[in-house]
Formats: structure tokens, sequence, C-alpha cells
């Protein structure tokens, strides 16, 4: 996305939110918006897609604190009428810039790297003492990238899944495959810049340089545009991408998709995309690291005499053995039974014994507790011997 696109537009309108929102209320307005306006829910309307579209949109800048800060920061500038129509820079009215003063210090890393497309492309060549020469060779614009979420089962995240993952943002236009230009032309080098897409003018004793008008700062000029993205080389689309969820992954991880975010304006690399995985709770299993847990109901005298009880795994079910004389709250664990790792096999299944009470007995049973409860003041089993000072 180019610097006017983001002039021109107010991604926080289009979320309904202030320009001052946190990043949970930047979440909030977006799931709610997609939510309402996703092409499933509304099919056949052209205009619920565009403004999905225009949401999915906002959401990517805003959601990035790096690419919001330089969203901010552009649409502050602009505002301002520092930078005029025709490229040039008026310095404010409280005194004129020092030949030491460069804006592309300050402005050089914003856009996150030198293939992004940044302020940093916008500023940086703007103040050159002398008249200098400017940079050699316009660099392409590299795709924005993407960001996505998706939610899954507990032992979907465990076992690990495809899933697939509907996202509407630029992607290389199918009928000019990303050149801008219309099939069976190309682009030529700009005449005016010699495709550096800046041109250098000077001004008392400094040299400006700033965008070439005749290319619009791209370098290259298509005099045949593409009729379907008329010379972008991009168009917004609703893809769908299937996307390999690793077994073991955890609730919050990110998964990066190498060159699946927007696609760069003619031809350049595109963006990659960052997929956010939320995993749902599960009515029997949690987790520890690499390790499943579960509680196991056994009754009082399965833990007195001991037992063999089957309970569920990822894989299947297993025997556990409870000892005689097991404890209540007592951790067995078995090996191999947990989460994948990434290196290879698994954590264990660690497995807690917990006592179950009758919530109702029957004469028979009642009377059997009570010999029971004699039995045990007879040997002298007292089970609070030693507590609390006892």
């Amino acid at each position: 996305m180019s610097q006017r696109e983001w002039i021109e537009k107010d991604f926080y309108k289009e979320l309904g939110i202030a320009s001052s929102a946190s990043t949970e209320e930047i979440k909030k307005a977006y799931r709610k918006l997609a939510r309402d306006l996703h092409p499933d829910a509304n099919p056949g309307d052209p205009k619920a897609e565009e403004r999905f579209k225009a949401v999915s949109e906002a959401h990517t800048v805003l959601s990035d604190p790096a690419k919001r800060a330089e969203y901010d920061e552009t649409r502050r500038l602009f505002s301002g009428g520092g930078y005029g129509r025709g490229g040039g820079f008026t310095p404010g009215a409280g005194g004129g810039f020092s030949q030491s003063f460069d804006l592309g210090d300050i402005f050089g890393q914003a856009g996150g790297g030198g293939a992004d497309g940044g302020l940093g492309d916008l500023f940086g060549g703007l103040f050159n003492r002398g008249g200098g020469a400017t940079r050699t060779g316009s660099r392409p614009r590299r795709g924005a990238d993407v960001e996505a979420e998706t939610t899954l089962g507990f032992r979907e995240a465990a076992k690990g899944v495809t899933v697939p993952l509907y996202l509407t943002s630029p992607s290389p236009c199918t009928t000019c495959h990303g050149s801008g230009a219309k099939p069976g032309t190309s682009p030529r080098v700009c005449p005016i810049c010699n495709g550096s897409g800046v041109v250098s003018r000077n001004q008392g004793a400094f040299g400006f340089s700033e965008p070439c008008d005749e290319c619009r700062g791209t370098g290259s000029i298509i005099d045949d545009p593409c009729v379907d993205c008329h010379g972008s080389g991009t168009q917004n689309r609703t893809r769908t991408i299937n996307v390999r969820i690793p077994p073991g992954i955890a609730d919050g991880q990110r998964i990066r998709l190498a060159g699946q975010g927007e696609a760069g304006l003619r031809g350049a690399p595109s963006g990659d995309l960052f997929v956010t995985v939320h995993v749902s709770q599960d009515k029997v299993f949690g987790r520890t690291g690499d390790d499943l847990t579960l509680a196991l109901p056994v009754s009082y005298s399965e833990l007195v005499l001991g037992t063999t009880v089957s309970v569920p795994t990822l894989e299947g079910r297993v025997g556990v053995k409870v000892p005689p004389g097991t404890a209540d709250g007592r951790i067995l664990r078995v090996r191999g039974r947990g989460v994948p790792k990434r290196g290879g096999g698994a954590g264990d299944l660690l497995v807690t014994v917990k006592v179950a009470v009758p919530p109702k007995l029957d004469d028979d049973a009642v009377a059997a507790l009570r010999a029971l409860q004699e039995a045990e003041k007879s040997s002298g089993f007292d089970p609070r011997a030693g507590w609390a000072g006892a």
C-alpha cells in the first residue's frame, strides 16, 4: 500500500474506533465486523464484500504496532501540510533546517526494512546536501505482512491438523501476473528518473530529492495498463489458504507462512502471513508443557486394594495400574503418551487419582462401612494421627 493511500484512508473510521484505541479494542471491533460482513454470511452482497475487504485492510495495519505507528506518523505529517502535492517539503514557520539535518536518519528504519516500503522510502533522500546523487535504482516495494487467527480444538492442536483460512488481501493480478502491464506488453524504464523513482532539484544550499512525477516514484512506466488491476499488479480478492498446524502447538503461538501475505506492487515479493493459533479447552485433558494431564475418578476400595483402570490418551486407551494403598491425589505417570514434541517423541500422561464418594448408600453398604470403621479403630488406624499437632 502506498503512502498516498495511507493518507486518504481512515482505518480507525473503518473499524469504528478512536485513534487512541487499545490493541484489544482494535481486535474486538475487527472480530465483530468481520463476523457480520464475511462473504459466507452475506452471499451475493457486493457492498458487504467491499466493507469486509476494507475492514480486513484496516485491521492488517492497526493490529501491527510498527505499521500502526508508521501509519499514524505518516498521516500526522501529511495532514499538517508539510508535504504538498508537488512532492516538495515546506519547512515550518518555526525555523529552517540545518544542513546536517537528515530525515533519512529519522525515518530510514520506520518501514521495518529496506524492501518493505515505508516512511524511509518516502523521505530517505529528501535532504541531500549540494544536490548530490540519489540512491541508484528503485527498490521493489515488498507486500505487507498479514495477520490472521484460527481456533482449534484441544486434540486437534495436540495431534496437528490442516485448516483452511479465508483471507481478503491484495494478491497478484491473475491477468498480468503482477507486472501491471497489459498481457503481451512490458513496463519501460522511466526516461526522467532513469528508473530510480526519484528526481533531484537544488534550492539554495539544499539538494532536494522527491518522487518522480512521471512514474510516480516507481521507476517504470506502463503504457498499456492491465485492464483488471489498472496497472498496480495486484487485486483485492478473497482466497483460501490451507495451513498445516504442526502437532503440539500451544495456545497463542504464531505460525509464519512466507510469501502468503499481501502481494508486492508490480511483481515485487509478497509479504508473509502470520497465523495466531487459539486452542480451546478439553473436557478431559489438560496440558503442562508437553505433558497431558487428567483426573481419574476411583473408589475408596480401589485405592486401598489396588486396581487397573482404562484411561484415554490421544491415540486410544491404555491401562493404568493403581497400586494398593494409593493415596488420594497421587499422580501416576504414563511415559510417552503426552503431546508430540518438535524434535520427536512425546511428553508423558500424568494421571491424578481422585476419590469419588457415592452420594447415597443402601443399608448393606452402610453396615459394611460401619464394620470397616470399627475394624480400622481396632487396628489402631487414625487418619488424623500427627495432623495439626494432634
